[in-house]
């Protein structure tokens, strides 16, 4: 029986005073995870120092990123920083990476050579493997070299590296690549279709990625559907109904969570799209965490 396992993320707009006191708070409430976005252009905390905010602030709560962007920084920081917060928060450290930003606007903070961000991507994300797994590397790529590179003592629990992405070649390299897979805007049936793409491809590089770590980012738009929210649905899905991509009520959100764990998904982020957080986690609980096993 595949574990499951329901987070949350803030609103959106969630700034540092809102931000300050919510781990503690989502931790005595129960609830699993708490996920945060990587939007630079917004009032919402950086994920890297909010992940370490939560976990300095709780014992028991797991932290995410979902997504942050990893093409355009160099992966021995974020090998060294993602080593510093497992080592003070243990089993709690959840890091998902993605290609590109959300928000085209943001491409920029993240450099990389023209045309090449996929390549960069894979690269830095075999490096980043690499210096959280082993003592001592010495790596030579195309757009990285590094030598006899040592970060300190890594975790019991190897710590796992999820992507995002639905793209033919997103699926690709989370097969080859990765541990695990958060997608979002996905019918059951295409999440369905994406966790078989990444089985398939994880098969042909010799790997094998765990039956539970595939996982879902959902909306929950119960008091109406922003414009933004349904721009991106759009955007995402053309041709696709909003409603089988945002949740418009908490039924239609506990509906949809049992179609993704039908199709084989059993890790989800509930992302309120409306900032009555008292409301949605009242509702949260009442609704989704009785799905949890």
């Amino acid at each position: 029986m595949l574990k499951i396992r329901i987070g949350v993320a803030p609103p959106a707009g969630t700034g540092p005073a809102e931000f300050a006191g919510l781990a503690a708070r989502l931790e005595e409430a129960g609830v699993d995870s708490l996920w945060l976005s990587e939007l630079v252009y917004s009032p919402e905390v950086d994920p890297m120092i909010g992940m370490a905010h939560a976990l300095a602030t709780t014992s028991r709560l797991k932290v995410g990123t979902g997504v942050a962007i990893l093409p355009g920084r160099h992966p021995v920081l974020v090998a060294k920083q993602l080593l510093t917060l497992a080592g003070l928060a243990p089993k709690r450290v959840l890091p998902v990476f993605g290609l590109r930003p959300a928000r085209p606007a943001e491409a920029d903070l993240f450099p990389v050579p023209p045309g090449r961000r996929a390549a960069v991507f894979d690269e830095s994300l075999a490096l980043l493997r690499r210096l959280l797994e082993e003592d001592e590397v010495s790596f030579h790529g195309e757009f990285f070299t590094v030598e006899g590179v040592r970060l300190g003592a890594r975790p019991q629990k190897r710590l796992d590296v999820w992507l995002g992405g639905a793209a033919p070649a997103a699926l690709h390299r989370t097969g080859r690549l990765a541990d695990g897979w958060l997608g979002s805007f996905q019918t059951p049936s295409q999440a369905r279709d994406a966790r078989i793409a990444i089985q398939q491809a994880a098969a042909e590089a010799g790997r094998e990625i765990e039956e539970d770590h595939f996982g879902l980012s959902l909306a929950v738009a119960d008091r109406g559907l922003p414009e933004e929210l349904a721009a991106a649905a759009a955007r995402r899905r053309p041709g696709v109904p909003v409603a089988d991509l945002v949740a418009t009520s908490w039924p239609e959100a506990r509906r949809l969570l049992e179609q993704h764990i039908e199709a084989g998904l059993s890790k989800f982020v509930i992302r309120p799209a409306h900032g009555d957080f008292d409301g949605f986690l009242e509702k949260f609980q009442a609704e989704l965490v009785p799905l949890q096993n």
